[in-house]
């Protein structure tokens, strides 16, 4: 297919060619161009070839274009992705009736659809030998570009394509699709046939989303296909506009087999191994770990082994992923491990959200866990333990786990060792006979035995040593099949040094993604031995892996995430659709019909310990009154938890921090009238500042996406002892940010401390580009909003400081108002006053009257303010702002702890949360969709949408939602059917019609 433009107004076509057109695909064209008032929309149009009249256009590149990966907006302009480089792997299955071939894809471009000024920029290159283009991105702007479409004295563009960093992962040589329409390369063999067996090609609607990397591009064109009638749906499927495309690799070989004594002509079979990275928590090494709140871990892959005969096709498949546990590395990483895991004690339902789709996805599981015995290892290790055990409550002996300190068998008696030891293992040797694998039919594609269960195999980064076992696993399972069918082929040479080749790619390819190199421990995989060139290739590695994690790869991670569609500013591409558009903008609009709200109740609390431990109780403070209920939510601010000496600086102890945790958990445990428990979600520290947030047991199920970073403010943001710590979290469908700050001290730095609240503003960054601000939606002017906008997206910061603001007063007449209660005057002087009213800082927030007396500065241990030498002034440094409008104050006070020179500040708040039933806005979205289609003569799409009204009926114990429609139509035919049997009834006719849509 070829690329054409036009202007005015700027189209780009997506044309079949006549060599496409010899082969059977229909004559068709796709046509896409900018919507009018809508940055993050486009107009898509499925045209016949003859409607088109291309002699005004010209050719955006010389290349042939592939397809389409889809659409996308980048600073403002929209974007359509296509592969113009790819060629093709092989076919990974050539018994069946069609091939099932794969395509690498080399080069993908970008061109806009709003601008032209990104033409040239998406030409360069457009010359290049592309197969071999993963050596050479750096070499690409340096080729003077050679199109139709470029003038010839064009100078080398002076700034870089806004889709550069996108194009370099796409163009990596990382990314496989499908050469044909009729088959999914994102799912595994068993599941393309037991999808829907005898029928045919496979729906390009049909995929496995968890490896479809460009799915959020893509989902757009995927929306316009479905409303496509039968026979343009065919046709846009068989001319291939659309690729869905995985990560991975994708290797395979033809192999010849010994042939039976009968027959003298060897058996060619065909050996393939395919990898799907998944898609759902993508990123690098040091910057994705661990697991998500919806049970996704980081370097998630799906390894399939696939032989093919001419009579059985085989398939085994195995899965990898990083230990499913909050955890994470920060800072710089060397050679030592630096592992944090960020949520001990509510990590639980996460885990147990990983296993269950493990479980409904492969049947039974087992891990096999090779970290380390030692060491930071060691504490991943024991929790992942500690949680499987739990797990196995609900699931028993369908999860395992076995642990297997690979670094140490291969120390004690190398490399050999690990492949005796591991088909030795009786849990392995057992649940290898216990799960099999997939053998089907070759010529009727009947499943003959399927695969029971999978081994989910991990190490630190799952890269090099679960290559090594895996690559193992795979080989024995193959031996099983062989021994089964062909005795003599096991002996096959030819069969082991291709599969050890593949093994040794795969591993490759996915360290390249991951860590940015090679995988250590190859050159064994491939030769079945140690050599002294393998080592230093190892070593080599290592160095290039630590310089790339540590310097390159955040600029990657943010790229990968807004491919995937995960930073927090973007907005998805959709297609123009009156209908559709109307019916989204309704459906927001009717939030009440889909959500409900909670009250929650925060306690926040602040104390500056002038670097002291414990020392008294701390129920005064944290359960100060009996008439205010338990809170949900805790969250604990301390300043100067450690001295500020320059040892700390460089070098802080998280010893205190633990010390005060412990204190805090105490407390809790012992408090009087308990009526549950509390666990620790999140804490964080920056030298003196930490953050500590405690909620109630029964929450964690509920409180996602729970995030912390910090940002440092002293000597211009190089040093720790002046900053700020924050911690995110989502309650229900509410996200909250606490932050806990130390600004710059002084009497007269007032200044200092404004700038030191800009840093912080500016400078907290937590993932996928989200800030303090970003926790305050603002609606862009182009969308239409028939609701409050703060239901869908609530501002609840809540900041907890020691904000080093005084009181502009002389010592004598603060000490003298102070001990009068004369408030009122000592707050007509408080900086941090004139500094809100004035909008110098903290504009926008609110803080509770202050009916207390300044916190700042005491002798410890006594209620007398300072009477050192310096005899500083009392002042209100300690203070707790807020911005929300669901945020309630209920009490705003300090308690009466003598252990430090400041006096610990309380707040107690009580918040509305909102929680969405996705499922029944889903089904209302349906209802609305179908009830369109109603419509009655002369009726217009407002006035239908507007008087639609619908009743709801919720099963918990059948697990279905039951709605129907209860609005009129003039329109005898007002009843549209939907996909699972109901149908949308009107309550005009005698009988009222229900819609049941299962929502288990």
């Amino acid at each position: 297919m070829h690329l054409y433009l036009r202007e005015n107004p700027r189209t780009i076509y997506l044309v079949t060619s006549s060599q496409e057109e010899t082969t059977g695909r229909p004559r068709r064209v796709l046509v896409f161009r900018a919507a009018e008032d809508n940055p993050y929309q486009a107009v898509v149009e499925f045209l016949h070839k003859d409607q088109v009249n291309l002699s005004n256009t010209v050719r955006l590149t010389s290349r042939v274009v592939k397809g389409c990966l889809g659409l996308i907006c980048v600073t403002d302009d929209l974007f359509l992705a296509v592969i113009t480089s790819a060629t093709e792997i092989g076919n990974t299955r050539p018994s069946a009736d069609s091939p099932e071939s794969v395509a690498k894809i080399h080069e993908v471009n970008f061109y806009c659809l709003t601008s032209s000024v990104w033409d040239d920029l998406s030409l360069i290159g457009d010359s290049l030998p592309s197969p071999t283009y993963v050596e050479q991105v750096d070499v690409m702007a340096l080729r003077e570009p050679r199109d139709s479409y470029q003038q010839n004295n064009a100078q080398p563009p002076m700034f870089e394509h806004p889709c550069a960093a996108l194009k370099k992962i796409l163009s990596s040589g990382s990314f496989y699709y499908a050469l044909a329409p009729h088959w999914d390369i994102s799912s595994r063999l068993a599941e393309r046939l037991s999808r829907d067996p005898g029928a045919g090609e496979a729906d390009l609607g049909a995929f496995d989303d968890r490896f479809v990397w460009n799915e959020y591009i893509a989902r757009s064109l995927l929306d316009f296909r479905e409303r496509l009638d039968m026979q343009d749906r065919e046709d846009l499927d068989r001319c291939q506009f659309i690729i869905l495309a995985i990560q991975g690799y994708v290797g395979m070989f033809p192999i010849p087999l010994p042939a039976p004594p009968t027959d003298g002509a060897p058996t060619i079979a065909t050996l393939s191994l395919i990898s799907r990275l998944g898609a759902k928590r993508a990123g690098t090494r040091f910057n994705t770990r661990g697991v998500d709140d919806d049970g996704n871990t980081a370097n998630f892959v799906e390894t399939e082994t696939i032989l093919i005969t001419e009579h059985h096709c085989f398939s085994y498949t195995q899965v990898r992923g990083s230990v499913p546990l909050f955890w994470e590395q920060q800072g710089l990483q060397t050679f030592g491990q630096k592992i944090q895991i960020t949520r001990p004690q509510a990590s639980q339902p996460a885990f147990e959200r990983h296993f269950a789709y493990l479980t409904e996805q492969y049947g039974y599981i087992h891990a096999i866990n090779l970290l380390g015995s030692k060491d930071a290892e060691a504490s991943l290790t024991a929790a992942y333990a500690r949680h499987l055990q739990t797990a196995k409550g609900v699931w028993g002996d369908d999860i395992g786990i076995t642990h297997y300190d690979f670094h140490q068998a291969v120390r004690m008696a190398g490399h050999d060792n690990v492949m005796r030891d591991l088909t030795r293992l009786s849990s392995v040797a057992d649940n290898m006979d216990r799960f099999g694998f997939t053998m089907c039919d070759a010529t009727s594609d009947e499943i003959i035995t399927e695969q029971k269960g999978v081994f989910r195999t991990n190490c630190l980064d799952c890269l090099d040593r679960t290559n090594f076992v895996q690559d193992i696993l795979s080989r024995t399972s193959l031996e099983q099949y062989l021994l089964l069918v062909r005795r003599e082929w096991v002996n096959s040479n030819s069969m082991w040094s291709h599969h050890r080749e593949l093994w040794a790619e795969n591993g490759d390819a996915l360290s390249r993604i991951y860590a940015g190199t090679g995988a250590l421990n190859t050159s064994f995989t491939r030769s079945g031995k140690r050599t002294f060139a393998g080592v230093l290739s190892d070593a080599t590695k290592s160095v290039s892996r630590a310089y790339i994690n540590n310097f390159q790869d955040k600029g990657k991670q943010i790229a990968i995430d807004m491919f995937l569609g995960n930073l927090s500013n973007q907005a998805q591409v959709t297609i123009f659709d009156p209908i559709h558009d109307s019916v989204r903008a309704v459906l927001d609009s009717r939030l009440s019909e889909y959500s409900t709200t909670k009250t929650c109740t925060i306690f926040i609390g602040t104390w500056n310990l002038n670097g002291r431990p414990p020392s008294e109780s701390l129920l005064p403070w944290l359960f100060p009154r009996e008439t205010l209920p338990e809170p949900d939510i805790m969250v604990i601010g301390f300043q100067e938890i450690v001295p500020l000496t320059a040892q700390q600086i460089v070098q802080t102890d998280p010893e205190k921090k633990r010390v005060w945790e412990n204190k805090i958990a105490e407390t809790l445990e012992r408090r009087p009238n308990k009526k549950g428990d509390y666990i620790l979600l999140r804490s964080e520290q920056l030298v003196g500042t930490a953050l500590i947030v405690f909620v109630k047991s029964e929450l964690t199920a509920v409180i996602r996406n729970v995030e912390a970073t910090k940002c440092k403010t002293g000597l211009r943001g190089m040093s720790g002892n002046k900053g700020a710590v924050g911690i995110r979290l989502e309650y229900y469908d509410t996200s909250f940010c606490f932050i806990t700050a130390h600004l710059a001290a002084g009497h007269g730095n007032i200044a200092e401390r404004n700038a030191d609240y800009w840093t912080i503003v500016n400078g907290l960054h937590f993932l996928r580009g989200k800030t303090i601000g970003s926790h305050e939606y603002v609606f862009p002017a182009w969308l239409v909003v028939l609701s409050d906008p703060s239901i869908f997206h609530h501002s609840n910061v809540i900041w907890l400081a020691d904000a080093n603001y005084r009181v502009d007063l002389d010592n004598t007449s603060v000490r003298a108002y102070a001990e009068d209660d004369a408030l009122d005057m000592l707050f007509a002087a408080d900086q941090l006053n004139f500094v809100m009213s004035s909008g110098a800082a903290f504009s926008g927030y609110l803080e509770g009257p202050i009916l207390f007396r300044p916190t700042y500065r005491y002798d410890v241990g006594t209620d007398d303010y300072d009477t050192s030498e310096k005899i500083r002034i009392p002042a209100w440094t300690d203070r707790i702002l807020f911005r929300g409008s669901k945020l309630d104050l209920s009490v705003y006070s300090r308690a009466e702890l003598r252990g430090s020179d400041h006096r610990p500040v309380y707040a107690a708040f009580r918040a509305t949360v909102h929680v969405i039933d996705h499922a029944k806005k889903a089904v209302l979205g349906r209802l609305l969709a179908e009830s369109v289609a109603s419509m009655a003569p002369g009726e217009t799409l407002e006035e239908k949408l507007a008087t639609l009204t619908f009743s709801y009926s919720d099963d918990r114990k059948s697990g279905s939602l039951n709605v129907w429609n209860t609005s009129y139509s003039s329109s005898p035919s007002a009843a549209a059917k939907l996909g699972d049997g109901g149908v949308v009834g009107d309550t005009r006719s005698s009988k009222r019609r229900r819609s049941a849509i299962s929502t288990r």
